[in-house]
């Protein structure tokens, strides 16, 4: 299913998609790369896809924002749910 809705500007594209519960994931078409990257920071989506959908790659992390859970699979950034950071100071 798709939901479009039709929007004066890229400001307000971006109020409503930010507008939800949920964070898994986004996609955004443009010509404009200006445009991406202007916008892709502040999509709040653990993946934003540029162009394109579902495209999963074993070695980018997946994951979501707000209720869409918490963590992430793939990549370097799953190990960070087995891991404890510790700092350790020695003067020798």
């Amino acid at each position: 299913m798709v939901n479009l809705i039709r929007v004066a500007d890229a400001e307000e594209a971006l109020s409503k998609a930010n507008d939800t519960d949920y964070g898994l994931t986004a996609s955004l078409w443009t010509t404009s790369l200006q445009q991406v990257m202007a916008l892709t920071p502040r999509i709040q989506a653990g993946t934003v896809w540029v162009n394109t959908h579902t495209l999963i790659d074993a070695n980018m992390p997946f994951g979501g924002f707000k209720q869409s859970g918490s963590g992430r699979d793939f990549g370097p950034d799953w190990l960070d749910a087995y891991t404890e950071t510790k700092s350790v100071c020695i003067r020798y």
